[in-house]
């Protein structure tokens, strides 16, 4: 009766810490595959925001000198 307890014990453990590091690593690979490329996409599109930004202004300023 004891070794079955300990076998059952021990599959019971081994089968929680599986599903932990599915999680765990699962969570790592979402962060790399879906967040971190987010972010740069995100901080690309707010830097050509200001690049557009700083031609109007610019395009503005010559057309101000202009008149």
């Amino acid at each position: 009766m004891l070794d079955w307890l300990i076998l059952f014990y021990f599959v019971g453990m081994f089968v929680l810490f599986f599903f932990w590091i599915y999680g765990i690593a699962s969570f790592v690979l979402d962060v790399k595959n879906k967040v971190i490329p987010g972010i740069r996409k995100y901080r690309r599109g707010r830097a050509e925001q200001a690049a557009k930004r700083e031609q109007e202004q610019k395009r503005e300023e010559n057309e101000r000198q202009l008149y």
